[in-house]
């Protein structure tokens, strides 16, 4: 079916799992795919299961047009919402169906490290952005060129777990001082200077955890995501499934937090000698483990190692 001339270079992670715990239990079921991408997922679903239907998230105005040539030959199975997948499911018209499944992919696209131009591999020269939206909220540059460096140095280390946060900040500050830092590669030069010897030799390049840190910063990537579980569980019609595959263990300690705690039926603290909260569970845990790559999705598509998929089902009933 998919003759496109368009080259896709975004391999969907975990794809055979990820149908396999997502498969609509009935007919014309409504499916959400909160980070369209390139459309890698909902190209499978759609073409696997043929009487599903498919809004397709995204906030990146560029990717979802390059996702709408490719899924445009399921014609009315597919809809598009141009924006962040939190505000789509806070927003949720009440007069449209509850979807029956929800798909968030939090990996970012290899079209964007290798497409789009906006700085996300420190292995090009490219101008320093890394927005998703290009025309929202500060660039990578604007934080490099602008933050204070103790702020730099917390946002180095909680968003990208680096060790030597604080020489880099301080190496950025220094040399901001005397010129712009604008580029990607200039950036990552100035951190492999700023580190260690023996740190510029090992496992991955020194410019990775702080090009991460940027990256989630600027996409707001951990900061909106409870609200995003939350808002999407909210809508999801009684009885369906919501998977979540993650990609570092900041996101996904939050979903795996976020999951265990809708798991619970009492979220009264530990020590209180009756439960108060009068609580009730709203989700059941499919996955009671994250579902990670087999060695032969690892060998052929090396950026999937790190993904872990976790699924839960919603098991209490809520108003729109």
């Amino acid at each position: 079916m998919e003759s496109e001339v368009v080259q896709y270079v975004h391999t969907p992670v975990l794809l055979a799992e990820t149908l396999h715990y997502l498969a609509p239990r009935g007919e014309n079921a409504l499916m959400v795919d909160a980070t369209l991408g390139e459309g890698g997922h909902s190209y499978a679903f759609l073409s696997q299961f043929p009487t599903l239907r498919i809004i397709g998230v995204d906030a990146d105005p560029v990717i979802q047009e390059v996702a709408r040539k490719r899924l445009s030959v399921f014609g009315e199975r597919i809809h598009f919402y141009s924006g962040w997948s939190h505000t789509f499911f806070a927003e949720y018209p009440t007069e449209i169906k509850r979807p029956d499944l929800i798909l968030i992919d939090l990996g970012i696209s290899l079209f964007h490290y290798e497409k789009s131009g906006r700085g996300f591999s420190f292995r090009k020269g490219e101008i320093l952005d890394m927005r998703l939206d290009p025309h929202f909220g500060p660039s990578a540059a604007d934080l490099v060129m602008q933050l204070p460096e103790g702020e730099l140095a917390d946002l180095i280390y909680q968003n990208g777990e680096e060790r030597y946060s604080r020489r880099i900040a301080h190496a950025i500050v220094e040399a901001r001082k005397r010129s712009k830092i604008e580029t990607t590669d200039a950036l990552a030069a100035l951190i492999e200077k700023a580190v260690p010897a023996s740190y510029r030799h090992g496992p991955i390049h020194p410019a990775t955890r702080t090009f991460q840190a940027l990256r989630i910063s600027v996409n707001g990537e951990l900061s909106r995501l409870e609200s995003l579980l939350d808002s999407a569980l909210h809508v999801l019609e009684n009885g369906g499934r919501l998977g979540v595959i993650t990609f570092h263990s900041l996101e996904d300690r939050i979903v795996k937090n976020f999951f265990r705690n809708q798991n619970k039926d009492c979220t009264c603290p530990p020590e209180a000698p009756i439960c108060t909260c009068k609580g009730q569970r709203t989700v059941a845990l499919v996955t009671k483990k994250p579902v990670v790559p087999g060695p032969e999705e690892i060998r052929a598509n090396p950026p999937s190692r790190s993904a872990k998929l976790r699924v839960v089902e919603k098991v209490l009933e809520e108003n729109l």
